[in-house]
């Protein structure tokens, strides 16, 4: 069956069942690996992709639940060759030590600042509670969210 869906700008037509995995869609059809396996159930988030702007888990989302939409990758973040803002963040405050889990934790981190552009702390631990980081860097995951927000609201912390 072909399902139509726009993936990181580009309108794209994809045959395959539409019950597969958008995971299996992306790493294997169209070859964009930023989005990880990690659990296989929808509950580590390093599989994570906006659909929309707003944060999936792809190994449970069948294909056919984003016929019709727009998905970004963190392979679609950058624009002219300058890093998304959240990127930018997550790189200025270190916040990935292997980094696997750090392309689903930074699309969960825009999801978040789309819906809530002044996140408080608590906000983004809630919000960030999906995704897992097995190097613990936890501390320095919010510091970049709060950077990232501040920046897009204009202030200029350190």
């Amino acid at each position: 069956m072909a399902i139509e869906v726009s993936v990181n700008g580009s309108p794209r037509h994809i045959e395959a069942d539409p019950d597969t995995p958008l995971l299996r869609v992306l790493r294997d059809t169209l070859g964009l690996t930023g989005a990880k396996y990690g659990c296989g159930e929808g509950l580590c988030g390093a599989c994570a992709v906006l659909v929309d702007g707003h944060a999936v888990n792809s190994c449970v989302t069948p294909l056919s639940a984003v016929a019709g939409s727009k998905v970004t990758t963190v392979e679609g973040l950058e624009t002219n060759g300058r890093l998304h803002p959240m990127q930018q963040a997550f790189l200025d405050k270190g916040a990935m030590q292997c980094a696997y889990c750090t392309p689903g934790m930074i699309l969960g981190a825009i999801s978040l600042l789309n819906t809530k552009p002044a996140p408080t702390e608590a906000d983004i631990v809630e919000a960030m509670d999906g995704h897992i980081c097995r190097c613990g860097t936890y501390p320095r995951i919010v510091d970049a969210i709060r950077l990232a927000a501040s920046r897009q609201a204009g202030n200029r912390p350190r």
